[in-house]
């Protein structure tokens, strides 16, 4: 204890300086939060904004042809032609579009007419018709100018198809000019009806002026009446009609098919033509078989040089026999994509990518040189794709084909990128 006396003198203590090392760990430490703070901002911001949608780009091109050499179609010298694969296509045509005398081959639309106003079904008789007492005298002048003929006499019986049987086979004139006057009351009512059909139908260069085509002003071209050959082939009765070769009727008995080809080379009709101005004509249809399906030609010969019925005759068979055979010889199913095949392909954001590819092979029917159409549907792609994923169709039309098509499947997986992958290049 300090007695008063004792004085105590208290020395000042000195300010304690700062240690540097503990600001230099103060100063590193707010830059971290500074730094960090600001790279968590940089790293959050992008994975606000949405990822843009997969892209899809075709690679599939829009048409292709049907791979080999053309068939060379050996075209008559001389005269018209015109052949066609029913649901494929034209092979062309040859010697003009200008009309020309048909003969009877103007009988196909005298059927198509009666069928089209009294339809048949296949077997079926129809109604009755009876020869009147001037269309049996009518006869032997008709037998006398030379025409093709079935024997009537008054009174006698026809039914519907015995009287379509007497003009599609052997081609009788008299019985074309007694069904026309039993469909519409007269001849010429009727051949306005012809006519007015083939204006339905489209065929622009035909002009009808008898039943029977005995009239040589009565013309058509090879297209025109392959239009026609299509139409008639639909109907049942008459496509069971034309490929007979022979029919029994009324007061004639048993009559032929002048259409010696019915039964050779798949031909099922149709209907022969000849005269002088006409020469020999054809139009035909044959059924043939490609793989497991049944494809359906059809054409016409028109114009076919010879001194007589029978040479006309020949000549249009031979030229229709060698278009028959190379249009069976060329016609076959062929691939146009095979599975595996890339269609497309598929890009998401930050390069991830898949494919989309046939998952079949797509096969058509037709010959080398056909146009092929080649048509895409994909839907939007998601962000997300499993690989082998069904995804849209691809879909060929050979020339006027109906479309055939295959599913479409992708190929890798596709998924989207991970966070860390969106932070790495700021997306």
């Amino acid at each position: 204890m300090l007695d008063a006396a004792t004085t105590q003198v208290i020395e000042p203590v000195p300010p304690q300086r700062p240690s540097r090392r503990r600001g230099l760990r103060v100063l590193v430490t707010g830059l971290l939060t500074l730094l960090l703070a600001g790279a968590g901002a940089v790293a959050v911001e992008p994975l606000r904004r949405p990822l843009p949608a997969p892209t899809v780009t075709r690679t599939l091109p829009a048409s292709t042809v049907i791979a080999g050499t053309p068939p060379a179609v050996p075209w008559p010298k001389t005269g018209q032609a015109a052949l066609s694969v029913e649901g494929v296509g034209s092979l062309g045509t040859s010697g003009g579009s200008d009309p020309v005398p048909i003969a009877s081959v103007a009988k196909v639309m005298t059927a198509y007419v009666i069928l089209t106003e009294h339809p048949l079904e296949r077997g079926e008789q129809g109604p009755r018709l009876t020869v009147s007492a001037a269309q049996a005298a009518a006869y032997p002048r008709e037998r006398a100018r030379g025409e093709s003929l079935v024997p009537v006499v008054a009174g006698a019986v026809f039914t519907e198809r015995q009287a379509l049987q007497a003009v599609l086979l052997p081609s009788a004139n008299n019985m074309a000019r007694i069904l026309a006057a039993w469909d519409a009351g007269s001849v010429d009512a009727f051949v306005a009806k012809m006519n007015d059909t083939a204006a339905a139908l489209g065929m622009a260069d035909t002009r009808y002026t008898d039943p029977a085509g005995l009239d040589p002003r009565t013309v058509s071209t090879a297209v025109d009446q392959m239009i026609l050959a299509r139409k008639a082939m639909e109907l049942p009765a008459f496509a069971e009609i034309v490929a007979q070769k022979k029919a029994t009727l009324p007061v004639a008995g048993t009559v032929r098919n002048y259409n010696s080809l019915v039964g050779r080379d798949g031909v099922v009709g149709i209907k022969t033509g000849s005269t002088d101005e006409a020469g020999g004509c054809l139009v035909f249809a044959a059924v043939v078989k490609v793989g497991d399906r049944r494809i359906t030609i059809v054409g016409a010969v028109l114009g076919q040089p010879g001194a007589n019925t029978p040479v006309q005759l020949d000549r249009v068979f031979r030229a229709t026999r060698s278009l028959v055979r190379t249009a069976t010889a060329a016609i076959a199913v062929h691939p146009v994509v095979r599975a595996g095949d890339p269609v497309a392909t598929v890009r998401g954001p930050l390069g991830a990518s898949t494919s989309i590819d046939a998952a079949q092979d797509l096969t058509v029917l037709g010959w080398p040189g056909l146009p092929v159409r080649l048509d895409v549907d994909i839907p939007a792609v998601p962000a997300r794709v499993a690989g082998g994923a069904e995804h849209g169709r691809v879909s060929a039309v050979a020339g006027d084909a109906a479309p055939v098509a295959t599913a479409l499947r992708t190929g890798i997986r596709l998924e989207p990128p991970s966070t860390w992958e969106r932070i790495r290049a700021h997306r």
